[in-house]
């Protein structure tokens, strides 16, 4: 059974409005000393298009990305239940829990409940708990309704219906406002907020609709050399494929009929360049029949960087600013997001966060809720004030790549981001960055264990030190082994540092292969 994310669903029940009013009596902030007895239940459900997911190495390990949310167990009056669709290798919760600062790990353990469907198919790990109503009684069981609610990857149908079963409200965006998080969506509030962001088309469903789109953005562009096409849900830049427009000037506008311009660019749309290797446009045009696309301009730009910053809507309404992050991104074009470091530039890390907070006030305005994030490309005018030109090119409504780098700093730190200037500061002062990675990839590393990586890097004195604040934590360790893919967040006192100890890293894990 193939879950489509965005498939029509009624209204909202009322009796999902009524649990969803509990939020605001039992969220507290995670940086909060919570003396209340209080039940997370934590199902990291990747609920995208699985046949787009599947373009990712070893995504079925992604579900271990929300495993930072142990840090809500410094409270001793918490208890969390993890619900992943394959049991977790004990030493990889035994790491999570030993980095916890301020309490035993045996503690922190005695308040953890470890569910698993043992299921490896591709499907949703929320649709799989849906699947296997004996489990899901087990769960239910393990919870004090009144005292519990649940959180989750991203939010869908889905999670609105395991959350109704399991009579608990849900900590995250309702369904009814996954629009917003679309690619369309996302240019919708750009709009609506006075957000730069480039010129682009509106939502189509297919290929024809698709050529006469992209002709009328290059008559309204005709310096344009290359157009972007995004499928309205795409995942980490593995939706988007360029149109090179280079490649056949002569129909470029004014010249040409737009008849003709329209033809071109419909055979044009067979030789699309993917960013995902094994795409082809068969596959994609499906997909455009399925969850539409839009066409938009391609920035340019000799010096170019991708800036995002992630935001936070608690359930009173409130927007919290996060962190500012340059990604690091790859594959054929620069579309795919490969990692990033912490902060962004201070060149336009203050104005890239000035626009997130009027696009987060919007979207709460509209009721949406939890943490969101806006990536942005970032342009080099050495002619202009200020230098750098940003355009802001889409919202995710979710946790993404740069959540769980920054969950691991606020866990192994316990320090606080300060919006005024963009950095994160321990409790002593102290400024702390980071350079993460969720590809960390090479074939050589396939094999090696969890508990392989551990003795390779404390031999090489490269694990976080608490006591000096700076070395390199791990996520994404179940995928090591199969895949030789690994997650690798490197924390230091300076950006100089954090990228030194990465480096550190990548050459111990070398030398050992």
């Amino acid at each position: 059974m193939m879950f489509d994310t965005f498939t029509a669903t009624a209204e909202p029940s009322a009796q999902f409005q009524a649990l969803q009013t509990r939020l605001k009596t039992l969220w507290r902030s995670p940086d909060e000393f919570d003396a209340r007895n209080c039940q997370v239940l934590i199902v990291p459900s990747l609920s995208l298009d699985q046949s787009e997911l599947q373009k990712i190495a070893g995504v079925h390990y992604y579900e271990e990305r929300l495993l930072f949310s142990l840090a809500r167990l410094r409270n001793p009056h918490t208890r969390l239940i993890y619900v992943t669709s394959q049991p977790l290798h004990p030493s990889i919760i035994d790491y999570y829990l030993e980095l916890l600062p301020g309490i035993p790990s045996s503690h922190a353990r005695d308040r953890l409940d470890l569910f698993a469907t043992y299921d490896a198919s591709h499907k949703p790990l929320t649709q799989k708990l849906l699947e296997r109503p004996r489990l899901l009684e087990k769960i239910r069981d393990s919870l004090e309704t009144e005292r519990a609610y649940m959180v989750c990857f991203n939010s869908t149908p889905l999670e609105r219906e395991l959350a109704l079963q399991l009579g608990i409200p849900l900590l995250a965006l309702d369904p009814d406002l996954l629009h917003w998080g679309t690619k369309s969506g996302s240019r919708q509030i750009f709009a609506e907020c006075g957000v730069p962001h480039p010129d682009g088309s509106e939502l189509v469903h297919t290929a024809d609709d698709l050529a006469e789109v992209a002709a009328d953005l290059w008559e309204r562009q005709p310096h344009l050399k290359r157009i972007v096409i995004k499928l309205d849900q795409g995942f980490s830049g593995e939706g988007n494929a360029l149109l090179d427009l280079r490649s056949f000037a002569e129909a470029a506008p004014p010249s040409g009929s737009r008849s003709t311009r329209v033809k071109q660019l419909g055979q044009a749309l067979r030789q699309l360049r993917f960013q995902c290797k094994s795409e082809t446009w068969e596959y994609f045009e499906q997909k455009i029949h399925g969850l539409g696309a839009i066409a938009e301009a391609f920035i340019e730009g000799e010096q170019k960087r991708s800036p995002s910053v992630q935001g936070h809507i608690n359930p009173l309404g409130e927007v919290e600013m996060l962190s500012t992050h340059d990604q690091v991104l790859g594959g054929p074009d620069g579309q795919i997001f490969l990692g990033c470091s912490f902060p962004a530039d201070a060149d336009y890390r203050l104005r890239i966060q000035a626009m997130g907070s009027a696009i987060g006030q919007c979207l709460a305005q509209k009721g949406a809720l939890e943490r969101y994030g806006v990536d942005f490309v970032a342009v080099y005018q050495p002619d202009q004030s200020p230098n750098w030109e940003l355009q802001a090119i889409e919202i995710n409504l979710r946790k993404g790549g740069t959540t769980h780098p920054f969950m691991a700093l606020k866990l192994l730190t316990n320090g606080q981001y300060n919006a005024k200037d963009g950095l994160f500061y321990t409790r002593r002062g102290q400024a702390k960055f980071y350079r993460a990675s969720d590809n960390l990839h090479k074939p050589a590393y396939r094999g090696l264990l969890p508990s392989d990586l551990m003795d390779i890097i404390v031999s090489d004195r490269l694990h976080f030190n608490s006591i000096e604040g700076v070395g390199a934590a791990f996520h994404l360790m179940g995928c090591l082994s199969e895949y030789g893919k690994l997650g690798l967040t490197s924390i230091g006192n300076s950006p100089a540092q954090a990228e030194e100890i990465y480096a550190q890293v990548v050459e111990s894990l070398d030398r050992a292969t």
